[in-house]
């Protein structure tokens, strides 16, 4: 059993040096000093012995387990820190390289716009209201004198939810919502996204923003109206901008009409005839107005012998649009950061 025991922190002692890794010493300590280790299972053995034999073997092999134990225990400490010098040198930063700048978002060009217009109604007295991107028909067209054979009440132009809901196909809604408060007089802008079943060109898409602009008072007439979209427009566009009112018509204003402006990819005095922005008229429509309809105020419970008003839905995309000069709407909604980088 003495050249057993001898043997076997030999063996050992060999083994340790040979180890490369933390993981080496381990596996050495299982194999001599485990439940079925070599020492481990020899130390069963003693029992066998003469007591003054198993006296003598049971301290030589306390001494063997003892040295082998503080060997391994060394090896491994030895074996860790060079494992970890290894590793931090892997991993070592080179702090004289240049930094890795974050870049930094900003303001989608939509929403600055959008900022900017809400800052010259601000100063103008109004207030600013959120309406709801989901809305029921009722508010969407029955409470805005839209009629049942309405081409926008059909499915293939306006996207339902349900039989009484739908995605919002404008910002006029907003304008119920407000009047049912019955808190005169009235002077709000209520900006938000709008969906149609639209394709997509030059000039449309099926998500667009507008911002609707509602002014409802006792003495309100169409000369108040035209002033004030002169004021928008001189402000967005420049006092160089040309602008027209071409006769419309909408359920909910009466009378109706469309605001147009010079169109901003060619020249209303001589447009070009391949221009997909103002399909060669020179001009370009923004958005839609008029004055109040009557049944409109009825319908919110506002009496249209003492109080009028108009009503506009600016174009707040196409507005943008013309703002930077570019002549098509659907990059504003791809998500595309060497489109909107520029901005």
């Amino acid at each position: 059993m003495l050249d057993q025991l001898t043997a076997i922190q030999t063996n050992t002692q060999a083994a340790i040096e040979l180890a490369k890794n933390p993981q080496d010493i381990e596996n050495l300590r299982i194999k001599t000093l485990g439940k079925k280790g070599e020492l481990t299972l020899l130390l069963k053995n003693l029992g066998s012995l003469q007591p003054e034999e198993r006296k003598e073997m049971g301290k030589k092999a306390n001494e063997v387990r003892d040295v082998i134990t503080s060997s391994l225990e060394s090896a491994r400490t030895n074996l860790e820190a060079i494992a970890q010098e290894q590793a931090l040198i892997a991993e070592a930063v080179d702090i004289t390289l240049p930094g890795r700048s974050k870049t930094l978002g900003h303001i989608h060009p939509i929403t600055s716009f959008m900022w900017r217009l809400e800052d010259l109604f601000i100063s103008l007295g109004f207030d600013v209201v959120e309406g709801n991107f989901i809305e029921t028909v009722y508010n969407n067209f029955d409470a805005l004198n839209t009629p049942q054979s309405h081409s926008s009440r059909d499915e293939s132009d306006t996207f339902y939810i349900d039989e009484t809901h739908l995605l919002r196909c404008h910002t006029s809604p907003a304008q119920v919502h407000i009047m049912e408060t019955g808190k005169l007089p009235i002077r709000v802008i209520s900006p938000g996204l709008c969906a149609r079943y639209d394709d997509i060109d030059a000039t449309h898409t099926p998500a667009f923003h507008q911002m609707e602009g509602l002014v409802i008072d006792k003495g309100i007439n169409f000369g108040d109206f035209k002033g004030m979209m002169e004021i928008i427009v001189r402000y967005v566009f420049g006092p160089e901008a040309k602008t027209r009112l071409r006769p419309s018509h909408f359920p909910f204003t009466e009378p109706s009409v469309e605001l147009d402006i010079s169109c901003y990819a060619c020249n209303v005095d001589k447009p070009r005839a391949d221009c997909s922005v103002c399909k060669a008229s020179g001009w370009v429509e923004l958005w839609g107005c008029g004055m109040v309809h009557p049944k409109v105020l009825e319908m919110s419970g506002i009496d249209p012998t003492v109080y009028s008003g108009y009503a506009f839905g600016l174009g707040i995309t196409r507005m943008t649009s013309a703002q930077f000069g570019i002549p098509v709407l659907k990059p504003y909604y791809e998500n595309d950061m060497q489109f909107l980088g520029q901005f």
